[in-house]
């Protein structure tokens, strides 16, 4: 299971000085780097300087087993004593000759080492008892060589090294913090530029981009994100407001619809009120209240069918046959316009749809079709499989639509022209698109010869 984001502070997200935050950062890290190299230094240099004091006592044994018997004992103790190395050589006969602050007698010296057994080769190694080092060598006369160094000198020299280092250190750091401060400040200036890009658009600029030269780059995708993220919040926003803005012209044309036959209703009523000796004029005022109640009572059905579609159609779905719903309703067609020739072509694979809603959405089409031909032309039902979808074409005889208003015809409280709407609140096919779309499928008005042709197309259920 991934890690999810660190969880923010109860107080808000930490917004200490991210300057600070990365100078500190850049700081600690130099000093980690510098107390490392002056501990590989002090390691590698008491171990360098040491090793040469072994060697240089240990050439001076080889030097000696070459000068034995060409030399007198003490002129070989004059050469190889010298450099911080003391001799001390005892003869075959047991005299002892030494030379050098470190010699056998010297006070506080360290005693001179057992000759080496065989297993030691032909040069003694390099014994430390404390500082002193010594290495002891027979030679071929019968003498012995102690040859004698003080490693003190070494670890003075890696005092003198370490307080260098040390000091050097503290001067580095401080330099580094001087130079630092304006190295940060100009690497994060994008996120100043950042910050006036975000206070400008809080300011009204809603156009204020970064627009990042290097996309590429770690800040550069940062800053395409920035902007990416920009442009959907203002198409958001101008979403919002053109949704709000049709929602506001929506209800100033509903309100009027609606109050023309509120109107009608409210003047025969006040009149049948005042009293009328006509029989005729009260049958007639009467139908004149039903008829305006009943369109204003459609009206206020189509836009809550509207509301619905809009918050999410609740559909109940179940396998339909398309040609059997446009019989039924090429059927209840005739019985109302016997005049007219309505007839129904085609078959196909059934769809998983609600059946009163395709009944709705195909009824509202045959009636405008019917209206467009004052109830007296041709309207075809044409049902057929297109690839992975099933479309009923809608087509009439009548006048047609102008292509420019192909689209704006489907527009809510839109008439064209009132043959085309039966009269009706100009939401019909507003809301017969909302149906086909709910149900994945679409509502267009496709170019025709002669008259109108509306295309209701649905997902197919079944195999082709």
């Amino acid at each position: 299971m991934s890690a999810g984001p660190p969880p923010v502070p109860a107080g808000g997200l930490r917004t200490r000085s991210l300057r600070n935050r990365v100078t500190v950062t850049v700081l600690a890290f130099i000093a980690a780097m510098l107390v490392v190299l002056a501990v590989v230094t002090d390691v590698a240099l008491g171990a360098r300087l040491e090793g040469e004091l072994r060697e240089r006592l240990q050439d001076r044994a080889s030097y000696a087993t070459i000068l034995v018997g060409q030399v007198p004992s003490s002129t070989l103790v004059d050469r190889l004593e010298g450099d911080g190395v003391s001799v001390s050589l005892t003869t075959s006969t047991g005299q002892v000759i030494s030379k050098g602050p470190l010699s056998p007698a010297a006070p506080g010296a360290a005693p001179a080492p057992q000759p080496p057994g065989p297993a030691d080769g032909p040069k003694g190694p390099v014994r430390k008892a404390g500082q002193v080092l010594s290495v002891s060598e027979p030679l071929s006369d019968g003498s012995t060589l102690v040859l004698l160094a003080d490693s003190g000198d070494v670890e003075r020299t890696l005092a003198q090294v370490r307080t260098t280092l040390v000091v050097a250190g503290l001067v580095l750091l401080a330099l580094a913090a001087l130079a630092l401060r304006p190295v940060v400040a100009r690497a994060l200036r994008p996120l100043d530029q950042v910050t006036a890009t975000a206070r400008a658009i809080t300011a009204g600029d809603r156009g204020a981009r970064l627009r990042p030269d290097r996309p590429e780059t770690e800040l550069g995708r940062a800053a395409s994100a920035f902007d990416g993220m920009l442009d959907e919040v203002e198409g958001a926003e101008r979403q919002a407001r053109g949704a709000e803005q049709r929602l506001r012209v929506f209800l100033s044309d509903a309100a009027h619809e609606l109050r023309t036959p509120l109107s009608g209703v409210q003047a025969a009523a006040e009149r049948l009120l005042r009293g009328v000796d006509d029989r005729r004029q009260r049958e007639e005022l009467s139908v004149t209240v039903i008829r305006e109640a009943r369109r204003a009572s459609r009206l206020a059905d189509d836009l809550l069918t509207m509301a619905r579609i809009d918050s999410g159609l609740d559909l109940q779905r179940v396998t339909v046959d398309l040609a059997g719903v446009a019989g039924r309703v090429a059927d209840v067609a005739r019985l109302a316009h016997p005049d007219a020739r309505v007839e129904v072509t085609g078959s196909a694979d059934p769809v998983e749809a609600d059946p009163d809603r395709v009944t709705q959405v195909l009824t509202n089409l045959v009636d405008n079709a019917l209206a467009a031909t004052n109830g007296r032309g041709h309207v075809a039902l044409a049902v057929r499989r297109d690839q992975d979808r099933v479309t009923v074409d809608v087509s009439d005889d009548g006048p047609g639509v102008p292509p420019a208003d192909a689209e704006r015809v489907f527009e809510r409280l839109v008439r064209l022209d009132a043959s085309r709407t039966s009269g009706g609140s100009g939401l019909g096919l507003s809301i017969a698109r909302g149906i086909a779309e709910a149900h994945g499928g679409t509502l267009v008005l496709v170019p025709s010869p002669a008259g109108a042709r509306f295309r209701l197309s649905l997902p197919a259920a079944g195999p082709r």
